[in-house]
């Protein structure tokens, strides 16, 4: 297996929970991003399926939806994934 040495998907997942987002299994999300060779894309893909597997992102009250925009532009996603990433959320 592939590990992410620079760990940035892991910043990226305690970025998004300081921004107001809590994650349902989180361990089992930066395992699978640290083991993935493109964790975007594994990101995006839980994101969209997780919930199979016991992962959910939930909005906590006061979620900004700029801090969402402003962290997957820092975190080099793609142009769509924070629209998809905020329409998935639960509330």
């Amino acid at each position: 297996m592939i590990r992410n040495q620079n760990a940035e998907s892991t910043r990226f997942i305690e970025s998004l929970k300081g921004a107001g987002v809590a994650i349902s299994n989180e361990r089992e999300v930066i395992e699978r991003l640290e083991e993935a060779r493109e964790w975007h894309f594994a990101f995006t893909t839980l994101v969209k399926q997780g919930q199979r597997i016991g992962i959910s992102f939930l909005a906590n009250p006061g979620l900004k939806s700029v801090e969402l925009q402003r962290l997957f532009a820092q975190y080099h996603f793609a142009d769509q994934a924070e629209a998809t990433f905020e329409a998935s959320l639960l509330h």
